[in-house]
């Protein structure tokens, strides 16, 4: 294939797959003091001019291709890469005909999720999906019905709360957590959240020590120094 077609092919997947990925860093949750986007605009800066340096080495090796051919195809694998990273499943969430209040999404030893929550709004997911979710889910009652408009997440920008349940022994009980409201668009109900140790079925949760399983997301921790 001729160089100039090379460039252009690679130049219009390399800017496709940027502008997808801003789009998806718009919608994200954030860490600390910054946004989804800050940080994956940090990222993305990082990348390209990783990417340019790697491609001055790659020149000496591939001395037929253009320098901005190589940088436009290794940006592109980068930038897949990061696309795969930053993937996020939507759940879709099962819960018991005329169930309000918290859902818990409970860190377990499964090997597939379980999505239908019993009574006390309490469900399941590996540790994969654990760590990918983060967009908004679909939830249905056992009827059928959709409860979208009665969802109350964590925050404007972050869906799920991220809730550690402590304490078991040294350990704690991880999950996502949202509330479905009492009625449609409420703007005067909030997000809040309750020790979940003695409702969970202790054979399928994962136990996590302090300070462990710990990603970017806010979280907000519930003790529970009562029940051990």
């Amino acid at each position: 294939m001729r160089e100039s077609k090379l460039k252009l092919i690679f130049g219009f997947t390399s800017a496709g797959l940027l502008s997808t990925l801003l789009y998806k860093l718009s919608y994200i949750p954030g860490g600390m003091i910054l946004s989804g986007l800050s940080l994956g605009g940090i990222i993305i800066l990082v990348i390209i001019i990783g990417c340019i340096f790697l491609s001055k080495l790659l020149k000496h090796i591939f001395k037929k291709n253009s320098f901005l051919t190589l940088v436009f195809s290794t940006t592109s694998v980068c930038f897949i890469v990061f696309h795969y990273k930053l993937y996020s499943p939507t759940l879709t969430i099962v819960v018991p005909d005329g169930y309000r209040g918290e859902v818990n999404l409970v860190l377990s030893n499964m090997s597939e999720n379980n999505l239908a929550v019993d009574s006390n709004g309490i469900g399941y997911l590996t540790e994969w999906t654990f760590d990918k979710t983060y967009s908004r889910p679909i939830v249905i009652q056992e009827n059928g019905k959709n409860l979208d408009e009665y969802l109350i997440g964590f925050n404007i920008s972050t869906f799920f709360g991220r809730s550690k349940s402590c304490c078991v022994g040294n350990s704690e009980i991880q999950s996502l957590s949202f509330k479905i409201g009492t009625k449609p668009h409420l703007e005067d109900e909030y997000f809040d959240s309750g020790s979940i140790t003695e409702l969970v079925n202790k054979d399928i949760t994962i136990f996590t020590k302090f300070g462990n399983h710990t990603t970017v997301q806010t979280e907000a921790t519930i003790n529970d120094n009562t029940k051990k």
